[in-house]
């Protein structure tokens, strides 16, 4: 009954690293320390420790963040300070993890390690550069590492003061034995961690190990032991605000009292993740608190609303397409084929050998021949015929798996079985979605839900292929698209705006065109430009998809957008401005990235530029 294949363990921050820093990182002292920076009056130690300061809290550009560490990197090298060279490489390191780039990430991590290994000698410094790369390997679900490296760090921050980086490395190293099945091993680690937390009064340390606790607990069925841990969590997590495991942790708790048989209880637990989950946007959990009402009330005889949450759990599921189901089919259907082939070879066999029977010697022989000589042909039939269908459903597969990746990425999986991550310095992401969609939808069929987010989600492929960009994934009524990868392009930002242009325009005309059935959806678009890395997951489903803060940056400028409006970030206006219209919005608090500077783009400033696109169907660079 409980989350299968869901990751239902929270891992401690990387700000525990540095605990000679009072509180977590914090943009704000980053904002105010810059001013110092820019006066430019600092010198030798004291400018080094402003980098460090600056690399550590600044969160919101990770560009930026990574300009204090070189700088703080090559400061400490002109003058030998291997303690500087240890915190740059590390604060380097901890920028990388934050925006994705797990291999350099790892790269820094280990320079760092090196450091304070060879040169400094210091066993504290030494435990939290393993602490960070165990937390990289457990990102890149390499848990085999991650283990030997908690181990490491765990061995040498026990030597030190440092409770809270212990507990955190207990926490974390517990978690992977978690994910491994070894629960009484993550016990005993969540125990310890626990006590330490607890010690200091640290309580989203204490909250997480609770749950964490509970989980193990729920997964060993020990229901009691877990509805009191959870539960506690669940009270610590709301008075901190943190709300997503909250949601999680209420829907695990659902599962324990479906277990128990007592149904009211977990209706009311489901219930409250997705008002939870609702309230907050947190469009995952909503899927999932969906499914488990569903669920709920299909054992308990409400078809009706066991229909309506589905269709809301179908609302925010990302669908995409399963290539492997895909091609087994077509395989099956070859293989039913030839079956069917062979069944009549073998009757044919069988007829052959009744008239060697009846007929005399000459008659045989002769006939024998000519029998052969029909084998023969039917059997150059029948192949060249098999031939055929396994050509064509390779071609339908192939076709399959293009509508999926891009062509690029799509020969290199059927080529080598997988496909390496890559990064792009500059790629312009749209995120869109649709105003009142889901209560739109609980009028509708689930047939007729499909067919009306197909027909807007069609019209969207055909804009975005036009303009050379490539689709990434649509989740619920949301739709995910990008330009300037897989081949690099300059005018990717240009192109990517005037296809929003083009969906806005689309969705308007149909508003108005089915005004009398009600169908009342109006569009939010949101663009920013940055670097990503790009990659194909799963090993079950194939989806190509980006990665990035550049992604989660786009996806708050379609959240702070307006019906109808297109919403870019400053990255993306410094490419277009000399192109379009824009309005400056001022600064926007954007969930979790602070104050950002945003614009709303009017119209077509370069005319020519849009004649361009019309007669030749592609933006010239």
């Amino acid at each position: 009954m409980y989350l299968q294949g869901k990751a239902c363990y929270f891992l401690i921050g990387f700000f525990y690293f540095f605990s000679h820093f009072v509180s977590a990182q914090d943009q704000r002292i980053a904002d105010s320390l810059s001013k110092i920076y820019l006066e430019d009056s600092l010198e030798g130690r004291d400018r080094m420790e402003l980098l460090k300061n600056l690399a550590f809290n600044e969160r919101k550009d990770h560009d930026l963040a990574l300009k204090y560490s070189e700088e703080l990197i090559g400061l400490a090298k002109l003058t030998n300070d291997n303690k500087y060279l240890y915190s740059g490489y590390l604060q380097k390191g901890d920028t990388y993890l934050q925006r994705g780039d797990l291999k350099l990430a790892l790269d820094a991590f280990f320079e760092s390690a090196k450091i304070a290994t060879i040169k400094t000698q210091i066993k504290e410094d030494e435990g939290v550069a393993y602490l960070a790369i165990a937390d990289t390997y457990s990102s890149m679900d390499n848990y085999g590492n991650a283990e030997e490296y908690y181990n490491k760090a765990i061995y040498l921050i026990r030597k030190t003061n440092d409770s809270i980086a212990l507990a955190s490395a207990l926490l974390n190293a517990g978690d992977t034995y978690f994910i491994n099945k070894k629960y009484n091993k993550a016990l005993d680690y969540f125990e310890e961690s626990g006590v330490i937390f607890k010690k200091v009064n640290y309580l989203t340390g204490s909250a997480y190990n609770l749950g964490n606790v509970g989980l193990v607990y729920a997964e060993q069925g020990k229901h009691d032991l877990a509805e009191k841990n959870i539960n506690e969590a669940i009270i610590i997590l709301e008075e901190q605000e943190d709300y997503y495991p909250v949601s999680v942790y209420l829907t695990y708790m659902a599962d324990i009292y479906i277990n128990k048989g007592d149904f009211n209880t977990a209706f009311n637990y489901a219930i409250r993740s997705l008002d939870l989950a609702t309230q907050y946007g947190l469009k995952e959990q909503i899927s999932d608190a969906n499914l488990k009402l569903s669920e709920l009330y299909e054992q308990t005889g409400n078809k009706d609303a066991s229909l309506k949450h589905y269709k809301d759990y179908i609302v925010y599921r990302d669908s995409v397409i399963n290539i492997q189901k895909v091609q087994q089919m077509a395989d099956i259907r070859t293989n039913h084929e030839v079956s069917q082939k062979q069944v009549e070879v073998d009757l044919l066999n069988e007829q052959k050998r009744n008239q060697r029977i009846i007929v005399i010697a000459t008659a045989i022989a002769l006939l024998l021949i000519g029998i052969l000589a029909i084998g023969l042909f039917k059997r150059n039939k029948y192949i060249q015929a098999t031939k055929r269908i396994i050509e064509n459903e390779k071609e339908r597969s192939d076709n399959l798996l293009l509508n999926i990746l891009p062509e690029e990425t799509a020969e290199e999986l059927k080529n080598s079985g997988k496909v390496q991550a890559k990064k792009f310095e500059s790629v312009t992401v749209l995120f869109s979605d649709f105003e009142g969609f889901t209560k739109y939808s609980e009028h509708l069929s689930p047939e007729a839900l499909v067919e009306t987010v197909d027909y807007y989600f069609s019209k969207f492929d055909k804009i975005i292929e036009k303009y050379k960009l490539e689709k990434i994934k649509t989740i619920g009524d949301a739709y995910m698209c990008a330009g300037g990868l897989p081949f690099p392009s300059d005018d990717h930002a240009k192109r990517m705006v005037l296809a929003a242009f083009e969906i806005a325009e689309f969705v308007d005309k149909i508003q108005k065109e089915v005004e009398k059935k009600n169908l009342n959806f109006n569009v939010r678009i949101g663009i920013n430009t940055g670097p990503v890395v790009a990659g194909v997951v799963g090993s079950k489903k194939f989806a190509y998809d980006i990665w990035g803060d550049t992604v989660n940056i786009a996806s708050r400028m379609e959240s702070n957008s307006a019906l109808g409006k297109i919403n870019i970030s400053e990255n993306t206006y410094q490419l277009i401005k000399d192109d379009f219209e824009c309005e400056y919005r001022g600064e926007i608090d954007a969930k979790n990235k602070g104050m950002m500077k945003m614009y709303f783009v009017k119209g077509i400033k370069n005319k020519e530029l849009f004649e361009q696109l019309k007669e030749n169907n592609s933006v010239v660079k």
